[in-house]
C-alpha cells in the first residue's frame, strides 16, 4: 500500500533538486505524481524521502487522505486568528 505525501521547497528549484537527488541515491525507487499535486510512495521509505529533503532544503509530510478536510480545518484556523 502507498501513502501520500507533499515535497515543499524553499521555491521550486529546490523541490525539483530534491527529484534529482532522489534518482540520483535511489534510481529503483520511482515516486509516483497524482493528479492533485501529491505523490505516492512506499510507506518504507518516508525515512529516506526525509533525509533526501533536509539535504535539498524541503520538507516531506505526509499528505490528508481527504484534502477537503485540510481546507475546512485551515477555515476554522484562519477565523480563529482574527
Amino acid at each position: 500500500m502507498e501513502v501520500k505525501i507533499e515535497i515543499k521547497g524553499k521555491d521550486e528549484f529546490w523541490e525539483r533538486a530534491f527529484h534529482v537527488e532522489w534518482s540520483d541515491q535511489f534510481p529503483y525507487r520511482k515516486i509516483t505524481s497524482d493528479t492533485s499535486g501529491h505523490f505516492l510512495v512506499a510507506p518504507e521509505w518516508l525515512e529516506d524521502l526525509e533525509r533526501v529533503g533536509a539535504q535539498t532544503f524541503c520538507t516531506v509530510i505526509q499528505a490528508p487522505e481527504n484534502p477537503e478536510r485540510r481546507r475546512w480545518m485551515r477555515s476554522f484556523i484562519t477565523r480563529s486568528a482574527l
